[in-house]
């Protein structure tokens, strides 16, 4: 246990206030005196205390000789963070950390009344925290004033690139004084946030506070394996063994979100759901649902789960596997936060096991395999809990006695504690039956993986990769018209740096070949797409892969340069957002992030 050193008498008392006695790891590390003035990059997990750590940090770069704030003609400090709810709650837990400053609090995100806030920039605010977009949009209105920052703070740094905000954070922090402070705080360092930070910082101090073990010491993973066609029966039987008081459902899609959540509400669960189609009044009411109990399960996308503070959350169920071991540990660093144990269970289809166990591997996570729980075992559970629940001692209200006793009179002591077990269960969903995991089991599932009519295929190639914005949005309709063929005939698309592979069926194959030939004859830009037979096939995209995958020791400034590409063809796809990784790392960010941003060279 660490205790805190001296601080200024307004924020111990602030402190004292809120029952913090000791300080959590990444507390103390900001608070040693080596890193006393200097820019910090900190590798924090969501949930360690970072914003208080890092509202600690900046409180010498605030405070006056009497610990004291008050006016503020231009902010002092600055919160970046990716998402409103993100920036609410740290609005509110530095309101109560400076409140006794005289220092007031400013916050600008989207779906406020940004007249309003304008409003609050001119009242003289000390600290402003606000999401990217929205902070950037009154900066070159003219209402956020950065001349006199003294401190820029990016929470979660890593999501705001991967939500494609690194145009709005350049051009926050190219507008702010050359002497302020930046604190750089993300739970991984990826190669474009170390840009970031050689970019805008000088001197760093890194500071890393995540366990190499596993990226929660309060999380127990699980991992169940199923058959694919049984994922959402094994979800059913998950929530129901488990009950826990809240619990997030993470889905790759808002379709699946749409889907997975109209099932479970059909099954009889209080279910709530979070994707980018639901706007911010539906986004407030499912939070809100949440924390007040009427909903006990949320169904959420990655990037809309983004910055939710749910303290009773203690279940997360990777629905669908996370794409990379990175965002295996964002989604399940959703629980296990503040010392309250938490579980992370991922569902894994038979094939995809050892992919999951490699991406374990690379989060250094020991995760125990498991079946799905069965009938059986929630039956147990549910056993234990109606009678700690029943046993637990209650204060009986004179009325409720007296029906207890009319009870007694009418049916034996016998009849009624079964009446009551009845009604208990019956407010309960019921589990699921699911194929007992088998060699026999796993063997079927395997044959049932294939779509009718793709048993044997062919690959074809094209001479475009990730680095010309290959998508399966515009190839799906270009190989169409160059093969005259429809979508139901096209198979697996792999998509590598500079190729891209996909399947025809082998009895169509000579057709769609003779056609993409003749059409390649064309003078437009679309036919000058090379598109050949390579029967190599996979074994092609994975010694593709493993040949252009960047070396480390290769300098990197963070940004992904696109292969110029002359030729359009189809509809034009979305540029790849400037915080999307190299090849075989993350995928790109949302579709409509803006275009990159292009660096003037210093």
């Amino acid at each position: 246990m660490t205790t805190f050193p001296t601080l200024p008498a307004a924020i111990e008392a602030a402190l004292a206030e809120r029952g913090y006695s000791s300080a959590t790891p990444v507390q103390a590390e900001v608070l040693r005196p080596e890193a006393a003035g200097r820019d910090l990059v900190v590798s924090a997990q969501t949930g360690s205390g970072k914003t208080v750590a890092f509202g600690l940090a900046m409180a010498g770069d605030l405070l006056d000789g009497d610990g004291r704030i008050g006016f503020a003609p231009a902010p002092l400090a600055l919160v970046i963070t990716p998402t409103r709810e993100l920036a609410l709650q740290v609005s509110r837990e530095l309101a109560w950390l400076y409140g006794r400053t005289g220092a007031r609090v400013a916050t600008c995100v989207g779906g406020m009344n940004p007249s309003a806030e304008r409003k609050v920039l001119a009242s003289g605010p000390a600290i402003v925290v606000g999401t990217p977009g929205r902070l950037r949009d009154h900066f070159e209105r003219g209402a956020l004033d950065l001349s006199a920052l003294a401190v820029a703070v990016l929470d979660e740094a890593d999501e705001m690139l991967d939500m494609g905000f690194r145009e709005e954070l350049e051009a926050i922090l190219d507008a702010t004084p050359q002497g302020r402070r930046t604190l750089l705080f993300s739970a991984t360092m990826p190669r474009p946030i170390e840009a970031l930070a050689r970019r805008y910082q000088h001197d760093a101090l890194r500071i890393a506070t995540i366990s190499e073990g596993r990226g929660h010491g309060d999380i127990a993973y699980q991992a169940v394996t199923v058959s694919p066609t049984e994922i959402e029966n094994a979800v059913v039987n998950l929530l129901r063994f488990h009950e826990a008081e809240t619990a997030i459902l993470f889905c790759a899609t808002r379709e699946k979100v749409r889907h997975l959540h109209a099932t479970l509400q059909e099954r009889g669960f209080a279910v709530v759901a979070l994707s980018g189609e639901h706007s911010q009044s539906e986004r407030n009411q499912a939070l809100q649902a949440l924390r007040d109990g009427r909903a006990r399960v949320c169904v959420a996308t990655d990037v809309a789960a983004r910055g939710i503070d749910l303290p009773t959350l203690s279940l997360v169920v990777h629905v669908e596997i996370p794409r990379d071991a990175e965002t295996l540990q964002h989604r399940s660093g959703r629980t296990g936060r503040a010392g309250r144990k938490g579980v992370a269970v991922l569902i894994v289809p038979f094939s995809a096991r050892r992919r999951v166990e490699a991406m374990l591997g690379r989060a250094r996570i020991a995760a125990e395999w498991q079946d799905v729980p069965d009938r059986e075992a929630i039956g147990a559970r549910d056993r234990a809990r109606l009678l700690e629940r029943l046993l637990a001692p209650v204060e009986i209200e004179e009325a409720d006695r007296a029906l207890a006793l009319h009870l007694l009179a009418e049916r034996s002591p016998e009849d009624i504690a079964a009446m009551l077990v009845h009604a208990h269960r019956a407010s309960l969903p019921e589990p699921e039956d699911l194929i007992a995991n088998t060699p026999q089991a796993r063997a079927d599932a395997q044959k049932d993986r294939h779509r009718p009519g793709f048993e044997d295929t062919v690959w074809f190639r094209m001479d475009i990769g990730r680095s010309d914005n290959a998508d399966p949005r515009w190839i799906l309709p270009l190989l169409c018209r160059r093969g005259h063929i429809t979508r139901n005939e096209i198979g697996a698309i792999r998509i590598a740096q500079e190729e891209t592979w996909f399947q025809i069926p082998r009895a169509i194959a000579d057709k769609f070949a003779a056609a993409a030939a003749r059409t390649g004859e064309a003078e437009s830009d679309e036919a000058a797409l090379v598109i050949e037979r390579s029967e190599a096939g996979l074994r092609e995209v994975a010694r593709n892969n493993r040949q252009r995958r960047p070396s480390r020791s290769t300098p990197d400034n963070g940004f992904v340069k696109a292969k110029p590409v002359a030729r359009k063809f189809g509809k034009k796809p979305h540029p790849r957002p400037a915080s999307a990784a190299p090849a075989g790392g993350k995928p790109a960010g949302r579709p409509h992030a803006k275009k990159p941003h292009k660096r003037k060279q210093p």
